[in-house]
């Protein structure tokens, strides 16, 4: 067995998640695991929006430097802030078990509200474009209102009255031991992930054949089919996290179903997509979709985006 070396932002859910990554791993499949924090261009712009931020990955880039620099063995990353294509030299190791990927509202201490049951203009904090267009697709009478920062520390100005309501990230909440926070999971039905939430990506050099045999037995393959199947549609739509796309893909049988759709940011248009396929093929589903999404228009909204992506109401 081996020491090997982890990389991992600094925030609370990034060391929450590569602890977790690390409990698994030792001390049955490697003998330790020392973690190193890394500060990403998004860490260290928390006041900025994604689409504020020149470059591709955000919270990625640095965490690649270190491995192709040997600093590091492995890389721990939130599936949906992996870009769709990695640096040469780097490669997609592992995505343990998938927990839902759903998004979630988050009420004020106390309360126990539904997007459907909060009054007309209440502010929704949410710091993404994806969530703040279909927030006004499909309740055009909330406001979306922008937030930055960790979870804690949205919960907390929640809590002192900023805003109504939170819309994050069901799994960094259960992953944080906060669940008993959420007010509402948002059905499937009417509201769609962020391709690849809900399950992590552990990144390694491209030739680390010896860290990649450790880390195949936490891998979830039927986990990866289905972010797999997500982020073909991101990568063939060429959209990145910033982009108000949306993916979501369940098993059904031995079959998939993936839904996915595109979003204008005033979410006064929206193009939707629904196919099923085998699961053998996860890629070809996803582009499939893809095709599907930009005859029926999707062509047109992601030109505009590729213009200017502005936060709604900004």
């Amino acid at each position: 067995m081996a020491t090997l070396k982890m990389g991992s932002r600094g925030s609370p859910l990034a060391l929450t998640q590569s602890h977790s990554i690390k409990e698994i791993l030792t001390p049955d499949i490697v003998d330790s695991i020392d973690i190193e924090v890394i500060k990403t261009i998004g860490d260290e712009r928390l006041n900025s929006f994604f689409h504020e931020i020149p470059g591709k990955g955000v919270f990625t880039k640095e965490l690649d430097e270190a491995l192709l620099d040997n600093r590091i063995d492995l890389a721990v990353h939130s599936l949906k802030d992996l870009p769709t294509e990695l640096p040469p030299g780097l490669r997609l190791s592992a995505t343990p078990e998938r927990v839902d990927p759903r998004d979630v509202l988050v009420a004020q201490a106390g309360k126990t509200v539904t997007l459907a049951s909060l009054a007309p203009g209440s502010k929704i904090g949410t710091s993404s474009i994806r969530r703040a267009a279909m927030l006004l697709a499909t309740w055009p009478q909330l406001k979306p209102t922008p937030i930055r920062g960790n979870v804690d520390s949205r919960i907390r100005r929640l809590d002192e009255g900023e805003y109504d309501g939170l819309i994050l990230a069901g799994a960094g909440l259960t992953r944080l031991g906060l669940i008993e926070r959420v007010s509402e999971w948002i059905e499937w039905d009417s509201w769609l992930n962020a391709p690849g939430q809900g399950a992590l990506g552990i990144v390694i050099r491209e030739h680390d054949y010896k860290t990649d045999k450790y880390l195949q037995d936490i891998h979830c393959p039927k986990s990866y089919v289905t972010v797999a199947a997500e982020r073909s549609v991101l990568a063939a739509l060429g959209g990145g996290c910033e982009v108000p796309i949306a993916a979501g893909c369940v098993y059904q049988g031995q079959q998939l179903r993936l839904k996915g759709m595109v979003v204008s940011t005033d979410g006064l248009r929206i193009v939707k997509g629904d196919v099923t396929g085998s699961s053998a093929d996860p890629e070809s589903l996803g582009k499939k979709l893809a095709e599907d999404l930009l005859e029926r228009g999707a062509d047109m909204l992601l030109e505009e985006l590729s213009k200017d992506i502005v936060f709604p109401g900004m």
